[in-house]
């Protein structure tokens, strides 16, 4: 943990309830996608009468998503303009309010329409929490806080799926209250968080005057998008398809599916962990070591042709996508000044949100040679894993670089 300076006053220090609001408020985005999953089928039951219900109501689900990706950059932008705080805390607050109004609502459009506006709030908090982090803690505290999220975040993605079931089995619009625990956050936040000022956390970077005398990196971002791009696609198929890929090898129970695909989660914490020990390590090599255990998992479930097997793969997949938001979101911290660092985050955002929205198209191409899941999972797989060569290549380049160099 590290002091940091506020605009006047004394310098105060980020501490454990700075780290905790940010753990839980980076799972707010999160949530908005995996607490209406079991309602959809009730909301089109419930409004059966709408015209393009089928269309609609699963676009309740994505909806949010699509805005982090179209307007993160624009919060980034607003971020780094008029401060964190500020939009911080208002962004909680209308975060709640977007979010329960469905359940005071009777139009199917009405409740649309909340969830594209909800979407908004989302750009704010998604890009706002990840900046904070990289403002509040030196680099060792900021991995901690990373590792934090991606194990505490398959805990609450799991209790909020749950809760969301039990609460649609009652009533079709219950589970849009699981959205006033955003209330507290934002008390909580009023209190906690503050504005840092630049040069706040001492990590080596450049002073305050030469941050602000540098351009907008481009190079680096440039090459941190284009990889998170890459990595969510890959991320996201698991996520979307590997219901598909559990039927195709014979089990028919929805529960069943469900059971198989909630243990091999348990990997997800456990790469969370992994991203801990070894976040010492340079970008390209956690890169190359996350890409690794996604094509190794998603090509094992490829070559599953039972269930037992198919869950030993999903188990190491799964741990390759508890490293990689972590990975990913620390690259894009580390290359960014304080001036910068909202319209950064915010593109990294955007950038991953809109590998969520793309990653369906990528299954469908892999799936042209097969025509199945399973084999789509095996040709993703070795994406992934051509991925994880070039990330290994790249690093072993850098490690001789120095030595070449002295030689000369």
């Amino acid at each position: 943990m590290v002091a940091v300076q506020t605009d006047d006053g004394p310098p105060r220090r980020a501490g454990l309830g700075q780290a905790a609001i940010l753990v839980v408020a980076g799972f707010m985005p999160i949530m908005a996608i995996v607490s209406l999953a079991p309602a959809v089928p009730s909301i089109m039951a419930r409004f059966s009468d709408t015209p393009n219900v089928q269309l609609l109501a699963p676009l309740l689900v994505s909806a949010p998503g699509l805005m982090v990706a179209l307007l993160s950059p624009v919060a980034g932008l607003l971020v780094d303009r008029y401060g964190r705080r500020p939009i911080f805390i208002g962004a909680t607050a209308f975060y709640a309010l977007f979010g329960i109004a469905p359940y005071f609502l009777d139009d199917l459009r009405a409740i649309f329409a909340t969830r594209l506006a909800l979407g908004i709030t989302e750009a704010a908090i998604l890009t706002i929490v990840n900046t904070l982090i990289a403002d509040y803690f030196d680099p060792v505290a900021r991995r901690r806080v990373l590792a934090a999220q991606s194990v505490v975040g398959p805990i609450f993605g799991t209790s909020v799926i749950l809760l969301s079931g039990y609460l649609t089995e009652q009533q079709w619009n219950l589970a849009f209250l699981i959205y006033s625990a955003a209330f507290p956050i934002f008390v909580l936040s009023a209190f906690l968080i503050f504005e840092p000022r630049k040069n706040a956390v001492i990590e080596g970077a450049a002073s305050t005057l030469q941050a602000a005398a540098l351009a907008f990196p481009w190079p680096d971002v440039i090459k941190y998008v284009a990889v998170t791009f890459f990595a969510a696609n890959l991320y996201y198929i698991f996520i979307i398809q590997a219901g598909l890929a559990y039927e195709e090898v014979g089990v028919a129970s929805p529960a069943q599916i469900g059971a198989y695909i909630s243990i091999a989660s348990v990997g997800v914490p456990i790469g969370g962990i992994l991203f801990g020990v070894l976040g010492k390590r340079s970008a390209s090599f956690l890169t190359a070591a996350f890409l690794f255990l996604l094509g190794a998992g998603m090509l094992g479930i490829g070559l599953a042709r039972d269930a037992q097997t198919m869950l030993a793969a999903s188990f190491v997949q799964q741990m390759g996508a508890g490293m990689t938001v972590p990975t990913l979101i620390y690259w894009a911290q580390s290359v960014l000044p304080f001036e910068l660092r909202g319209r950064g985050i915010g593109i990294w955002c955007s950038a991953f949100f809109l590998g969520q929205f793309t990653s369906p198209f990528l299954m469908q191409a892999a799936r042209l040679p097969s025509g199945d899941a399973v084999g789509a999972f095996a040709v993703s797989g070795m994406i992934a894993l051509v991925g994880a060569l070039v990330g290994a290549f790249v690093t072993v380049t850098r490690r001789r670089t120095p030595a070449s160099a002295a030689a000369a």
